[in-house]
């Protein structure tokens, strides 16, 4: 026999050999998409690291393919568990196999499902990370309001405001945050400055100039995010008084956050008596919490 009639015979046995060996399935190791840090009502967090899978088929043709994904969850009551992805219309679902527990993510919000009830998680809505360059480890969440926001250690809270001062029967809702006394102490800063997140609900067409008259609006657009702004300065007695209003366009309700600055004339200080307060150092604090203002449904 020829020697490349024997080396053709070796190489069909191996190529026989080698298709009819069986084969190691490739595993694929889920990838991690997002994690996401949950306040919920009731000072309650949820931590969820979401990751993607591969599809698997359905139970029937007519049935979509089933997700191959699952969400881990740290709850602040010490529960930890993973759970895989299951089918939804609106948002997504995922749940243990008797589905005592479910858990389901829509936009920024999250809701908790224990036995068919909305139980010890309600409320839920994402909390933006901590912003390099700036302190804000407080977090704030309503889900009455439906927004998350972070804070600067020793900001006060006002959940009853109401920003009066478009007259009569032109009150807004909000919920407000006051600088902390410190950073006005020794100043001309007034120590009832604040920060505000207002919300108007009749109007389809969001803008900064419903929330502040006598002005202009213009656009800024940030990362992602476009605001229609306006600002209004005034005076009386020694006292200035600079608003700023940056309303998030497309939004219904429509959502704004308002700068409330509140300072005298420092002139008028007799020498050595007060440090005229930082304003740069405000306005770049108060926008760091305004980028952290994280709506549960936009």
């Amino acid at each position: 026999m020829r020697i490349g009639t024997t080396l053709f015979i070796v190489i069909a046995i191996i190529i026989a050999a080698a298709v009819l060996l069986p084969r190691t399935p490739v595993v694929t190791s889920p990838t991690l998409i997002a994690s996401v840090s949950y306040v919920c009502d009731g000072d309650k967090a949820v931590f969820a690291a979401y990751y993607q899978g591969e599809n698997k088929p359905p139970a029937s043709p007519d049935q979509p393919p089933v997700p191959g994904g699952s969400v881990a969850l740290t709850f602040s009551d010490g529960r930890a568990m993973t759970l895989p992805q299951t089918l939804s219309a609106d948002g997504m679902r995922y749940a243990n196999t008797d589905e005592s527990l479910i858990f389901w993510s829509r936009g920024n919000g999250a809701l908790v499902l224990e036995r068919g009830e909305e139980r010890s998680y309600t409320g839920c809505i994402a909390a933006a990370p901590e912003p390099s360059g700036q302190s804000l480890p407080q977090v704030y969440a309503t889900s009455t309001s439906g927004f998350s926001i972070r804070l600067a250690g020793g900001y006060t809270i006002n959940e009853a405001y109401r920003y009066q001062e478009l007259g009569p029967g032109k009150s807004i809702r909000g919920v407000k945050f006051t600088i902390p006394k410190a950073t006005a102490s020794s100043t001309n800063l007034s120590a009832g400055s604040y920060l505000s997140v207002e919300q108007i609900a009749s109007t389809t067409d969001c803008r900064a100039t419903l929330f502040l008259d006598h002005a202009t609006a213009r656009e800024v657009t940030e990362a992602s995010t476009t605001y229609s702004v306006a600002s209004s300065t005034s005076a009386a007695a020694g006292n200035r008084y600079e608003e700023t209003v940056y309303a998030l366009s497309g939004t219904s309700p429509c959502v704004a956050v308002r700068y409330f600055i509140h300072y005298s004339a420092f002139e008028n200080y007799p020498v050595g008596a007060v440090r005229e307060f930082d304003k740069a150092m405000l306005l770049a604090q108060f926008d760091a919490i305004r980028r952290t203002l994280t709506l549960a449904q936009h």
